[in-house]
C-alpha cells in the first residue's frame, strides 16, 4: 500500500507540474517574440537605466530584448502610440503634451496608445560650466553663449531653453549626444551644458575626471520664477552625487516614468511590473536613481492611463489606481 500511495503521489505532483508548466506556456501565448527599450543618447541616464532594466527584462523572464538609442522621451512617445517599440521611458512633461495632441512630432494628434508602467525617478534640471570660464552662476552666463541642451526633442531640449529664457538668458542653441557634448565642452565650442537628465549626469561624471567643473545652482528667486512658469518642482541636488559640489545644490525637476504601448500583452506588462516593482536592489544596480522606483511613487502621474497589466500588479498589492487612470 505505501508503494502504490507512492507512486500515486508521484503521479499527481508529476500532473501538477504538467498543469503548471501549460499554464505557464498559455500566459506566455501572446507575449512578444522580442521588445525594444526606448532610451536616449549614449553617456544621459536614460540610456544607462533603459538598456539595464531592459538587460534584467530580458534575462528574468526570458526573452529577447534590448534598448535602443533614441531622441528621448518626446520620440519615445512616439514610437510606442505608434507600436513601433514596445517599451519606452519619458517625462511628465511631454507625456501631457503628447496625450493633449500637442506633440512636437505629430501636432493635433493625441497620443492614446501610450500607458504607464511605473514611476522611475526625477529628472533635475542642472547647469555645468568649465571652473575655467569663470560661469558660477545663471546670471553669469554670458550673451550668445553656446548651450549644449542635448538631444533634439529630449526633455532638456524641450524644457531648458524655454526656463533660460525666462531667466532672461541670451544664448545659442546647440544640440547633441550627452557625450559629445561633454566632449565640446572640454574642447571649448560650448560654454554651458544644460542637463536634464537622472543624475549622477554620467557625462558629468566624466568630465570631473578630465577636468575642474564648475555646477550650476538656481538661486532661491531662480527656482520660484521657473516653479511658477513651469510643470517642474523644487529639487536639491545631493553633494554626494559629484565631487565637485561642496554641498546641496538648489535645483528643479520633472518625474520620468516607463511606457508602454496600450496593446501590449497584459500578462506579459503584469510581469514586468512584478520584476521591477519587487527588485529594487536590483534596480539600484542598473542605476542609483532607481532608488526613487518603487510603486509609492505612482501618485506623480496624473496625466498617462496606467497599463492594464500594471493596474493589476499595484491593485494586488494594496496600492490604489483612481479610476480616470484606468482603460
Amino acid at each position: 500500500m505505501r508503494h502504490l500511495s507512492t507512486k500515486l503521489l508521484a503521479g499527481t505532483v508529476a500532473g501538477t507540474l504538467l498543469v503548471a508548466a501549460s499554464a505557464s506556456a498559455q500566459d506566455r501565448s501572446d507575449w512578444p517574440d522580442n521588445f525594444t527599450v526606448g532610451t536616449a543618447s549614449q553617456g544621459g541616464t536614460y540610456f544607462v537605466y533603459g538598456s539595464g532594466w531592459a538587460n534584467l527584462i530580458a534575462d528574468e523572464l526570458d526573452v529577447s530584448g534590448g534598448g535602443e538609442v533614441t531622441g528621448g522621451p518626446t520620440q519615445n512617445l512616439a514610437l510606442v502610440h505608434t507600436g513601433d517599440i514596445a517599451l519606452g521611458l519619458t517625462t511628465m512633461g511631454p507625456a501631457a503634451e503628447a496625450a493633449g495632441g500637442e506633440s512636437p512630432l505629430a501636432p493635433g494628434v493625441p497620443m492614446d496608445n501610450v500607458c504607464a508602467l511605473f514611476p522611475m525617478y526625477e529628472t533635475p534640471f542642472s547647469i555645468a560650466a568649465l571652473s575655467n570660464s569663470g560661469i558660477t552662476s545663471i546670471s553669469e552666463i554670458p550673451d550668445g553663449a553656446r548651450i549644449g541642451f542635448g538631444p533634439a526633442a529630449s526633455t532638456s531640449d524641450t524644457y531648458f531653453p524655454a526656463i533660460l529664457e525666462e531667466l532672461g538668458v541670451d544664448f545659442q542653441r546647440r544640440n547633441g549626444g550627452w557625450t559629445d557634448l561633454g566632449g565640446q565642452l572640454q574642447d571649448g565650442l560650448l560654454d554651458v551644458i544644460a542637463f536634464a537628465a537622472g543624475i549622477p549626469i554620467p557625462a558629468v561624471s566624466q568630465l570631473e575626471v578630465q577636468t575642474d567643473v564648475n555646477i550650476i545652482e538656481f538661486t532661491e528667486e531662480e527656482q520660484a520664477q521657473v516653479l511658477e512658469a513651469f510643470p517642474v518642482a523644487a529639487f536639491q541636488i545631493p553633494a554626494s552625487t559629484y565631487n565637485t559640489l561642496e554641498e546641496d545644490a538648489r535645483a528643479v525637476s520633472m518625474w520620468n516614468f516607463a511606457i508602454a504601448g496600450c496593446d501590449v500583452s497584459e500578462s506579459f506588462i503584469y510581469e514586468v511590473t512584478k520584476l521591477t516593482m519587487e527588485n529594487n536592489d536590483k534596480m539600484r544596480n542598473v542605476h542609483r536613481s532607481a532608488e526613487t522606483t518603487i510603486p509609492e511613487n505612482i501618485v506623480h502621474n496624473s496625466v498617462l492611463p496606467f497599463h492594464p497589466g500594471a493596474v493589476r500588479w499595484y491593485e494586488e498589492n494594496g496600492h490604489e489606481i483612481p479610476d480616470d487612470l484606468k482603460l
